[in-house]
């Protein structure tokens, strides 16, 4: 073979190799592309604003999260969790919160463990389920609990909060540096993990970090002991400045700070600079149950929410750097029977202090109440102050939750209800939680497209309180209790659907029409019992006579029957 030739064959051998490997990358450098356009155009879950509404966007789409808490060591282990989801597909949920713990994602320091993780992100995938998860890393319920033994061990590295007499309470110090150091590297690996495994299929959406913080020692015997952290460098903070971000906050915001807030900043002279004390005054204690509701160690309260508030930016920020997905931090709330701080988490994101996290948190989105307690319009009243959305991550189920979840969805256009231990709720025989989830999911649609417009309200009534009157459209709306003798509760919601034309659901309650106009009377022009398909009303069963209201007597309205939820549609008349 002649040396031309010979040639020849190595230069046609080095160009089909060299066309081949620049194929072979163009075609991986094209699948990057293409997964990252998939993404892209999906979009990562994010929340948007819809007239008054703060909605959760996901695969592109609204979604209302008709969900549930798991108990708090459910996602413990791999054996435990798998039935659970088994159970939960198909009760008439469309999402789960559930928990990641530092401890099992960090066991030792610098050496990630996300094999639980993607167990949880896996088997909600397959119940059909979207997942909220909660970091619990330096708090749950104000402790330290879920920290890794590397960090609980190690009092010197990472600093515990210290009561007024000195004593070291089972919390991380927000003082502690290397302990926000630390949690922020572990939650920032965990968003990196979450985005990796799971930005395509959207499974997750949502993140709550840390859990119910704020320090308390509930068990003290000396009343207002644990209302701050009393370490050197807490102390030293306290009688320090007040940061120039806060103050500087408080002077754009003079016209909408919150009653208590801006109660003490005047009554102090609205200062611009000095101590907490000096800006805020001398904080006072009413120990008497009656004023369960007065601002007890307020001053020590503004100064530990600021403090929390610093911690869990530098950790949300952290994640949200690698997987902005949206974020909230929830609170344990003041109540009748823990009303100062310290007998609940001082320094937790509650209504008289959101001002505070507002001030020194940029990467939360929004703050999240747990309400166990009666006064339930209260705190959604509370935490919808100043364009803050509702979303109720834990809660009662039962009876109360099954008619709760009518209502924030009518009322306050909430983004989520969750109630806790979801995985024995769905399990009790004749859960009413699941009969109310099923309609909601049938009408979520509806429900979505009408939140934020003026065209929605929530109704709630029970045996104390038995009518609820509002207006809507031309007409003042009066809903009664009738949800028979074992009912303790009702709860409903009505849409304006046209100008004569209303659908309402719920169950055991009476919806009477009132004209604004005195002059006007009106009358039922149809009644119909129906469904949702496709998000398109679809008509059921043609209801008058004793099933509906008209008559002079009872007044002219819809009657929901008490032993259904149901949906119902009306249409009116009018005449002189």
């Amino acid at each position: 073979m002649s040396t031309k030739n010979t040639l020849n064959k190595f230069w046609i051998s080095a160009v089909f190799f060299l066309v081949l490997t620049l194929f072979s990358f163009s075609q991986v450098k094209e699948n990057n592309s293409a997964k990252e356009t998939r993404t892209n155009q999906l979009q990562i879950p994010h929340l948007e604003k819809q007239g008054s509404a703060t909605r959760l966007i996901v695969e592109g789409k609204p979604l209302l999260l008709i969900s549930g808490e798991l108990h708090n060591s459910t996602c413990g282990g791999f054996d435990y969790m798998r039935p659970v989801w088994k159970q939960l597909a198909g009760k008439n949920l469309n999402s789960v919160i559930a928990t990641v713990s530092w401890e099992l994602v960090e066991p030792e320091e610098g050496k990630f463990d996300f094999a639980l993780v993607d167990s949880i992100i896996a088997g909600a995938r397959k119940a059909n389920l979207k997942l909220g998860l909660i970091w619990f890393a330096s708090w749950k319920n104000g402790s330290s609990v879920y920290a890794p033994a590397w960090v609980k061990k190690d009092y010197e590295k990472y600093p515990r909060v210290k009561d007024e007499n000195g004593k070291p309470l089972d919390i991380l110090s927000t003082f502690g540096n290397a302990s926000c150091d630390a949690d922020a590297k572990a939650f920032a690996a965990l968003m990196g993990h979450i985005k990796e495994v799971d930005s395509e299929k959207q499974t997750v959406v949502i993140i709550q970090v840390e859990n119910e913080m704020g320090v308390v020692d509930a068990l003290g015997k000396t009343v207002g002991n644990a209302r701050r952290d009393f370490s050197d460098p807490a102390n030293v903070a306290f009688h320090g400045p007040v940061p120039q971000i806060f103050i500087d906050y408080l002077v754009k915001h003079k016209d909408s700070l919150f009653p208590e807030l801006y109660k003490v900043w005047s009554a102090n002279g609205f200062k611009t600079s000095g101590s907490w004390e000096e800006v805020f005054g001398k904080s006072v204690l009413k120990p008497e149950m009656k004023d369960w509701q007065f601002y007890s160690y307020y001053t020590e309260e503004l100064f530990m929410a600021w403090n929390y508030a610093r911690y869990v930016e530098k950790v949300a920020s952290s994640g949200k750097k690698e997987y902005p997905l949206p974020m909230y931090v929830n609170a344990w709330l003041k109540q009748p029977f823990s009303y100062w701080p310290g007998k609940y988490p001082s320094g937790g994101p509650l209504p008289q202090v959101l001002d505070v996290w507002r001030a020194a948190n940029t990467s939360i989105d929004f703050i999240a109440p747990d309400i166990y307690m009666d006064e339930f319009g209260w705190v959604c009243q509370e935490y919808t102050r100043n364009g803050n959305p509702l979303f109720i991550p834990e809660t009662r189920g039962g009876e109360i939750g099954a008619a709760r979840v009518f209502y924030v969805l009518g009322q306050y256009n909430a983004g989520c209800f969750a109630p806790f231990g979801i995985d024995d709720i769905v399990n009790a025989k004749n859960n009413p939680l699941e009969e109310s989830y099923a309609v909601l999911q049938n009408m979520s649609e509806a429900i979505l497209e009408h939140q934020g417009n003026g065209t929605m309200k929530g109704i709630l009534v029970d045996k104390k309180s038995p009518v609820q009157r509002f207006e809507l459209g031309d007409y003042i709306i009066e809903a009664r209790f009738e949800g028979g003798e074992k009912s303790e509760i009702a709860g409903g919601l009505i849409i304006q659907t046209g100008k004569q034309e209303y659908i309402c659901a719920g169950k055991g309650l009476d919806v009477l029409f009132i004209p604004k106009d005195d002059s006007m009377h009106i009358a039922l022009e149809a009644v119909y019992e129906g469904t949702f398909k496709a998000g398109k009303w679809v008509n059921g069963r043609r209801l008058n006579g004793d099933e509906i209201h008209t008559s002079l007597f009872t007044g002219t309205g819809l009657r929901i029957p008490d032993n259904k939820v149901s949906i119902q549609k009306v249409t009116l008349f009018r005449y002189k």
